[in-house]
């Protein structure tokens, strides 16, 4: 599975790079997908961007090395690593073995010379082959690291940029990574993973760095707002690192065309509860004890309380006045904060909101279809003006295609097992006879860590028997927040090509779109259906429990039903419906 040389990016040359070069090349391999959209925005869109609209904003490029599929290839097997990583070794022993690894003096070397021309905290990100060869999203599957890199010792800060390759390296052999290629008819061992090593945009405050905000912004939006069409896209924006958004934490979304729109809460209450309430930083003050098997070793999670000491909050938040319950822009007076980031979208003078529309469109036009970007922005901390915004990443969107119709009386079908108003993706199937469920009777938030480990063994039996499944549950699915539902990872539910949440009463109504998470179900081609409490859509969760089961425990069921079931969900109108077989 060999690829040509990405000749389009230029070798490392500590005489040039960050001068002449944004990105450069250690290795004659693959740069993968990451690196390929880095790419695009330094050669076609970047040259195109308007500075003349925005005098006062600044977009850059974080300068950035991409370590080649050579190199790693080279790592496995000169290291011996092949057996550990493609055997029944759990995560930690993979990581480990991996870390015990030596480079070649000549990386050595080259990553010596890299670490002498920056100071600034370093982000080591995995940049798959499989996402250019097979146009699909593995991002997700894999182990970023941030490392601080502000020692005074160069050989420790060496020790930690080394580790933190070998790291992502290492995940490609993780169990969840391989259980995602297996679910996606690909071979255990197909990846061979590039590395990027790339400044981390942002600021010091103190112990803490990090950007103002990042983003998360999308053309085309399957889960528009009331007012908004679909076409309008989506804008997903946190206070703080962009792990926040990708982790599938509680961020601030909105319509670019209507950036002041009402937010989508029921209440004053559940927005307070419902939007950020802290956010991730790169701890570069005491150093930490190094731990190189552990993603977050080097990152602390901070409060709001941090951010307003930092002066990061003020163009950000508002604040609850509970005398008059409702919310005033900005954090002059005393009271709770929320991050709803309206002293940005409601200025007249900080074009936040066109800059990022303008790179959307650029996007767009450059990958000729719809797009989905990631930035980061710093403002400055007295008029908010000089801004300073990241180009982090670009990638395609897939969007939905010829329509599967679904009429609205056949959700009231006799025969209907899920039905459902409110759902992600297009298409049918009706080659699945398996289904997966939490039983909600017995659905217990303290044990949902214990439900993940029984779905985690179901859809491991799929995955070696070559099936694939509808998954159902109550709450948010691959959450990490324990209280919205079961916090699994992609690798732990890899066999679903359905899946099905059943919002809780008191969650969010939106349980999860947008998140990292939900954007590799629509790149995996994965059907979603919601079903929301007291809304329109119903499971016949009796007819599930009348089948025979394969495996089942308090928490989780396993049945395979007689005849295929009957997939449909169509775009245009977002109703979906899941039928019983024909006799």
């Amino acid at each position: 599975m060999s690829r040509p040389v990405d000749v389009g990016v230029p070798s490392f040359d500590p005489k040039t790079f960050g001068v002449e070069q944004r990105l450069a090349r250690i290795g004659t391999g693959s740069v993968g997908g990451k690196a390929a959209g880095l790419r695009q925005i330094i050669e076609q869109i970047l040259p195109r961007f308007d500075g003349a609209r925005f005098p006062d904003v600044e977009v850059v490029v974080p300068r950035a090395v991409v370590i080649a599929t050579d190199v790693f290839t080279e790592f496995v097997e000169r290291n011996r690593l092949r057996e550990v990583a493609l055997g029944e070794a759990p995560d930690p022993e993979i990581a480990l073995a991996f870390v015990r690894g030596e480079l070649t003096e000549e990386i050595r070397e080259q990553l010596r010379q890299l670490l002498a021309l920056t100071h600034a905290p370093l982000a080591v990100r995995p940049s798959s082959f499989l996402e250019d060869v097979h146009h699909r999203a593995f991002a997700g599957a894999f182990t970023t690291k941030m490392i601080p890199n502000s020692e005074d010792n160069d050989a420790l800060r060496y020790r930690r940029l080394a580790s933190a390759i070998k790291l992502a390296w290492a995940s490609t052999f993780f169990d969840g990574a391989i259980r995602s290629r297996r679910a996606a008819g690909l071979a255990a061992d197909a990846e061979q993973m590039a590395v990027i090593v790339q400044e981390v945009f942002g600021r010091r405050h103190d112990g803490r760095f990090y950007p103002t905000l990042s983003a998360v912004v999308r053309s085309y939006n399957h889960y528009p707002l009331p007012g908004s069409k679909r076409e309008d896209g989506v804008v997903r924006v946190a206070l703080g690192l962009g792990k926040t958004i990708t982790d599938g934490d509680h961020v601030w979304s909105y319509c670019p065309y209507r950036a002041l729109a009402p937010p989508p809460f029921k209440s004053t209450a559940d927005l307070l509860a419902f939007t950020q309430t802290s956010f991730w930083a790169i701890n570069v003050g005491d150093p930490p004890p190094p731990d190189p098997a552990r993603e977050a070793a080097c990152l602390l999670r901070c409060g709001l309380g941090d951010a307003e000491e930092d002066g990061t909050l003020d163009f950000l938040a508002s604040t609850y006045d509970p005398g008059a319950d409702q919310l005033r822009t900005g954090i002059a007076s005393p009271g709770p904060r929320a991050v709803t980031f309206a002293p940005v979208l409601e200025s007249r003078t900080i074009p936040f909101t066109p800059v990022v529309e303008h790179l959307l469109e650029l996007a767009c036009n450059v990958l000729n279809g719809e797009a989905e970007i990631e930035i980061a922005a710093e403002l400055d901390r007295e008029r908010g003006l000089p801004m300073k915004v990241a180009f982090l990443q670009v990638r395609s969107m897939l969007t939905p295609g010829e329509r599967t119709p679904v009429e609205d009386g056949e959700l009231e079908a006799a025969d209907v097992l899920v039905a459902s108003d409110n759902c992600l993706g297009q298409g049918a199937r009706s080659d699945l006879t398996d289904v997966v469920y939490l039983r909600p009777q017995h659905f217990d938030r303290g044990w949902t860590r214990m439900m993940a480990s029984e779905l985690d063994a179901v859809n491991r039996g799929l995955v070696e028997e070559g099936r694939f499944g509808v998954f159902i549950g109550p709450g948010r699915w691959g959450t990490t927040d324990d209280r919205f539902g079961v916090p699994v990872k992609w690798g732990q539910i890899s066999a679903a090509r359905v899946i099905v949440e059943a919002s809780l009463s008191d969650a969010p109504v939106n349980l999860g779109h947008g998140t990292q998470f939900f954007h590799r179900l629509l790149n995996h081609r994965v059907l979603y259906m919601q079903v929301e409490a007291g809304g329109h859509g119903r499971i016949d969760w009796q007819w599930l429990e009348d089948q025979e089961a394969i495996w089942e425990s308090r928490h989780v069921r396993h049945v395979r039903v007689p005849r295929p079931l009957d997939v449909r969900i169509d775009c245009a109108t977002r109703r979906g419906l899941i039928r019983r077989g024909s006799p």
